[in-house]
């Protein structure tokens, strides 16, 4: 495909006007002013859009879906314990399948094209990817509440089972990673042997940090250390970590995910509607430390909305320091796509750049609402809809384009959902 008279943000997050992008197979292969001599196949006029590097959710609990508006205006521990615990105990693989398959074709609506997991259910989950076209970071999360040895766990096993089985399948759209799901809900056996076991094969790991004031202030009754020391005694940080919520660190934290390379995974709307806090994203980036932005999953979030999350994202820092300069937009755009990148360990993606994947969005910029522009990055954080993204592509495939999609039945996918769904909300009424 040959896009061209398109406005882009380039790799150094700087806008350039009118330039043709030639995409041949996976890759972006040219990026000029001139039109190319090369046949690249479809013309694309990109008059009166934008074209960004596609977003990259950096953590999510993809099937949760299914539990949208069904746990509202409670705090995090009830909610878990009266509505979500309940819910998944009634799960099926099915369920999960077509709750993640409806994650995906949402999130390739609102330009997500690549998501971070941590759930269970991991064969239908990678299925339901695999045939959305999306990319993914999976990691099947493992608890334990007594002194269990880590391979007698069931939840161990089959992370090690998906990790023989999928990692860098699907052309390494699919890579898994490692999931301690929490310091409240493990040991520090397992965390010991978890790491271990990580550090051996040289995967990425993927745990909740200090997402609420009560885990973070039981750890250090119990331990005497913040969850970030506490992890990083046991090892755990030794192999590159996305660390999810980030929002109750303290001084200490700061340098130790410095130091370890670790990536904080704020997600903004879904702590703001949980009343967990708002993470300290000014002092990360002062720091050194690689944000990343993530929306948890939708059964606390509510949507997939990436646009709305990085408005978020910037609102929310400036709210916390009472300083309107505190995050830019541009460190927002950031956070949605070259940090996940680098958070998911792929190195050729998040920009808009020759010899990177083509993981493209395509938005239409002439509406009411995104004029006059004085600034083009301004605009897409603070202006823009998600309901502006027009085309969504991954490896160079258009998954979903001015309504379409182009790799799932959006009509089955919402009916099985629903049914799912209905059948679980039955089982649970007897």
């Amino acid at each position: 495909m040959l896009i061209k008279n398109i406005t882009l943000i380039d790799e150094n997050f700087q806008v350039q006007e009118n330039r043709y992008v030639g995409i041949d197979g996976e890759w972006i292969t040219y990026i000029s002013k001139e039109a190319p001599k090369q046949d690249f196949g479809r013309v694309y006029d990109g008059t009166g859009k934008l074209l960004v590097s596609g977003f990259i959710n950096t953590h999510a609990h993809s099937p949760m879906t299914l539990m949208r508006g069904y746990g509202e205006n409670l705090a995090l521990q009830d909610w878990l314990n009266q509505k979500i615990f309940p819910f998944e105990d009634k799960l099926t693989g099915d369920a999960v399948y077509w709750g993640t398959l409806l994650a995906m074709a949402e999130s390739i609506r609102f330009g997500i094209v690549s998501t971070t997991d941590m759930y269970y259910f991991s064969e239908d989950m990678i299925k339901a990817i695999e045939e959305s076209g999306t990319k993914n970071n999976i990691s099947r999360s493992v608890t334990c509440f007594d002194d269990s040895d880590l391979w007698s766990l069931q939840g161990a096993k089959e992370m090690k089972s998906i990790y023989e089985t999928y990692h860098n399948a699907a052309n390494g759209r699919i890579k898994v990673d490692m999931s301690i799901h929490a310091e409240y809900t493990s040991t520090p056996k397992i965390v010991r042997q978890m790491a271990d076991y990580t550090q051996s094969i040289g995967t990425n790991m993927h745990v909740h940090l200090s997402e609420t004031k009560l885990e973070h202030e039981e750890c250090k009754q119990r331990h005497g250390l913040t969850p970030a020391a506490y992890f990083n005694k046991l090892g755990l940080f030794e192999t590159p970590t996305t660390a999810a919520h980030c929002v109750w660190l303290e001084d200490e934290d700061f340098a130790i995910l410095r130091e370890k390379g670790v990536t904080a995974a704020s997600n903004p709307v879904s702590n703001m509607k949980l009343a967990s806090g708002v993470c300290d994203v000014p002092k990360l980036l002062d720091f050194g430390i690689n944000v990343s932005l993530g929306t948890d999953s939708v059964a606390s979030n509510n949507s997939l909305n990436f646009i709305e999350e990085m408005k978020f994202f910037a609102c929310g820092a400036k709210e916390r320091m009472k300083d309107p300069t505190a995050v830019t937009p541009t460190q927002a755009l950031r956070a949605a796509t070259l940090a996940g990148a680098i958070s998911q360990g792929r190195q050729d993606c998040g920009t808009v750049k020759e010899g990177n994947k083509a993981d493209l969005v395509v938005m239409d910029i002439s509406g009411p609402h995104m004029h006059p522009v004085h600034d083009v990055i301004n605009s897409l954080v603070y202006s823009a809809s998600g309901s502006d993204i027009v085309m969504t592509m991954a490896d160079g495939k258009v998954l979903y384009e001015n309504g379409q999609y182009m790799t799932i039945d959006i009509e089955k996918t919402i009916y099985e959902a629903n049914r799912a769904t209905k059948g679980i909300l039955a089982a649970l009424s007897k």
